[in-house]
C-alpha cells in the first residue's frame, strides 16, 4: 500500500508517492497555477497525482490515502482553500474532487500543521509532545503540537502566526489586509516592500551591492539580492536584515510565550537559504522578548520537504 502526499504553496505545488514506512518512492513539482478560478489548482494536483501513479504503475486501489498541506486560511470541515492572500482565488475545494477522483480519504490541513507532523513523526520532533514548526519562506506560518496534542483549530487555521502583529505601528499592510503583520516585513514575498521603504530614507544609494544586484531599479529588488549583499557585508544590506531580525525575534519569542515548546524548528526558504544571517540572530535576540524559557531552535532536518512528509504521515494514517 501507498500514501500520496501533496504540498500546496503559492509558489510551488508539489506531490510525493511514499511507501508504507514514508519512504519516498517518487515525486514532481509544478508552478502552482494561478489562473482560472479555484478549480485550476484541484484539476492540476488531480493531474499531477494521476501521473505520479501511472509513471509507477500504481492502482488507486493500492493507495491508503491522500494528505495535503496547504496554504490558508482553510475551511478544514469542507476541506478547501478560503481567499488565500498569496493566490487570486476566492476558493479551491480539495477534499471532496479529490477523493472522488481517487476514491479515499482525503485529509487537509494548513502547510504548517502539515510540517509539525512532519517533524514529529520524521524528523527532529520524535517523541517530543511540545514542538513547534515556523517557515518563513513567501508567506509566514506555524504549526504546534502541545502536550502531544496537534493545534488545528475550528477552521483549520489555530497556527497562523505569521498574522501575528510584530510592529503596533502598522507601517506595512499585509496581504491579508490587516496592518502590522510578521509576514508582511520578513516574509520572501515581502522583504522586497519593506526593504524599499527603509531605502526610501537613504542616500548616496548606488554604493550599495543592492542597488548594482537590482540594476538601478529598485522594484526589481528580491529577498536574495537583499541577502546575498548581505554576505559580501554590504552595510545597507546588513542594516536592513538587522531590523527584520529584530521582527523575526519578537515573532519566535511571541511564539515561545504563547505555545511553551520544547522545540522549534525552522524552514522556508528565507531560512534554508540564509541560515546564518536568519537563525543565529533570532538565537541570540529572541531572549530579549521572551518571558518563557527558551527552548532548543534549530534548522528543520527535513529541509525542503517538511510539508511533503507531513502530508505523507497523514494519507498513510501516522498522525491524528
Amino acid at each position: 500500500m501507498y500514501g500520496v502526499g501533496v504540498d500546496i504553496g503559492a509558489t510551488y505545488t508539489r506531490v510525493a508517492l511514499a511507501d508504507e514506512r514514508g519512504n519516498f518512492i517518487d515525486r514532481i513539482s509544478e508552478a502552482t497555477t494561478k489562473t482560472g478560478d479555484g478549480l485550476s489548482l484541484t484539476y492540476q494536483i488531480i493531474r499531477m497525482i494521476e501521473q505520479i501513479l501511472e509513471r509507477n504503475d500504481i492502482k488507486c486501489g493500492d493507495l491508503m490515502g491522500i494528505g495535503i498541506g496547504s496554504i490558508g486560511p482553510l475551511d478544514i470541515k469542507r476541506g478547501a482553500i478560503i481567499n488565500p492572500p498569496n493566490l487570486p482565488f476566492r476558493e479551491v475545494p480539495l477534499s471532496e474532487p479529490l477523493s472522488k477522483a481517487f476514491n479515499v480519504e482525503v485529509r487537509v490541513f494548513n502547510d504548517c500543521t502539515a510540517a509539525v507532523v512532519g517533524e514529529r513523526i520524521f524528523g527532529a520532533g520524535k517523541g517530543l509532545d511540545n514542538v513547534v514548526y515556523i517557515t518563513i519562506s513567501t508567506g509566514i506560518g506555524g504549526g504546534a503540537y502541545v502536550d502531544g496534542h496537534l493545534l488545528i483549530g475550528k477552521d483549520g487555521n489555530a497556527v497562523e502566526i505569521g498574522h501575528m502583529v510584530v510592529d503596533p505601528q502598522g507601517l506595512r499592510k499585509c496581504g491579508c489586509g490587516k496592518r502590522g503583520h510578521w509576514e508582511a516585513y520578513c516574509s520572501g514575498a515581502n522583504i522586497p516592500k519593506y526593504a524599499r521603504i527603509l531605502l526610501s530614507e537613504r542616500d548616496n544609494l548606488e554604493k550599495s551591492l543592492i542597488y548594482e544586484y537590482a540594476r538601478g531599479n529598485l522594484e526589481d529588488l528580491t529577498a536574495k539580492m537583499i541577502y546575498d549583499a548581505a554576505k559580501r557585508d554590504d552595510r545597507l544590506a546588513l542594516e536592513i536584515i538587522e531590523k527584520i531580525n529584530t521582527f523575526n525575534a519578537i515573532g519566535v519569542a511571541n511564539v515561545i510565550n504563547v505555545y511553551d515548546p520544547e522545540l522549534i524548528t525552522l524552514g522556508g526558504s528565507v531560512v534554508l537559504n540564509n541560515v546564518d544571517l536568519v537563525v543565529k540572530p533570532i538565537k541570540n535576540m529572541v531572549k530579549e522578548y521572551a518571558m518563557n524559557r527558551i527552548p532548543e531552535i534549530k534548522v528543520t532536518p527535513l529541509a525542503g520537504d517538511v510539508v511533503l512528509y507531513g502530508a505523507v504521515a497523514l494519507s498513510l494514517g501516522l498522525a491524528p
